[in-house]
């Protein structure tokens, strides 16, 4: 009766199909995006796995109670050793999401980095060709956008450097952060 019913299996072919918004920002022209993409979707697929962990280890839990509920103390046993190991994974699951989300803020910041640098060489060859010129007002023009991008720059640097500061925080080992019961 199963048999008879396709089975679904990703490859480039449906994934293209189901897919297709993603699969157009993979490129070859900016490998620093297509990373960028792989590891936010990797640290979604490490979220999805620490919540099927902690699916599994409530079902364990569950099963260890009804055993000791009936006396089996030996089965009781097994579970909750199933469980404190799907507990484990599923906080080394969540780690790695964390380790991968504050590596993807980095790369998001070398992404806006390098965009910024490449208008601000723009405008500093606009500049040098307005100052042959030397218009005073085409000087003024430039040099009102050219603050407009360092104070863009300042903004992005800003929020990435927060955003960084965040996520590397959920990345910092036990004993070297602070604990809430202590202040």
């Amino acid at each position: 009766f199963l048999g008879s019913f396709p089975v679904f299996r990703p490859n480039e072919a449906n994934f293209a199909h189901f897919y297709p918004s993603l699969l157009h920002r993979r490129t070859e022209k900016n490998p620093m995006d297509n990373l960028l993409f792989d590891l936010r979707w990797n640290a979604k697929q490490f979220g999805h796995s620490s919540r099927k962990c902690k699916k599994q280890e409530q079902k364990e839990k569950n099963k260890c109670r009804r055993a000791m509920e009936k006396g089996d103390l030996e089965s009781a046993r097994i579970y909750a050793q199933n469980a404190i190991r799907k507990h484990n994974e599923s906080l080394n699951y969540l780690r790695l999401q964390s380790r991968m989300d504050a590596v993807s803020a980095r790369i998001q910041t070398a992404i806006q980095m390098r965009q910024l640098t490449t208008t601000m060489n723009g405008v500093v060859r606009r500049l040098g060709s307005v100052m042959k010129s030397m218009d005073p007002n085409k000087i003024a023009k430039v040099m009102d956008q050219f603050e407009k991008e360092m104070e863009n720059m300042d903004v992005i640097t800003e929020y990435m450097g927060d955003a960084v500061g965040k996520t590397t925080g959920l990345t910092t080992p036990e004993d070297q952060a602070p604990h809430r019961s202590l202040r």
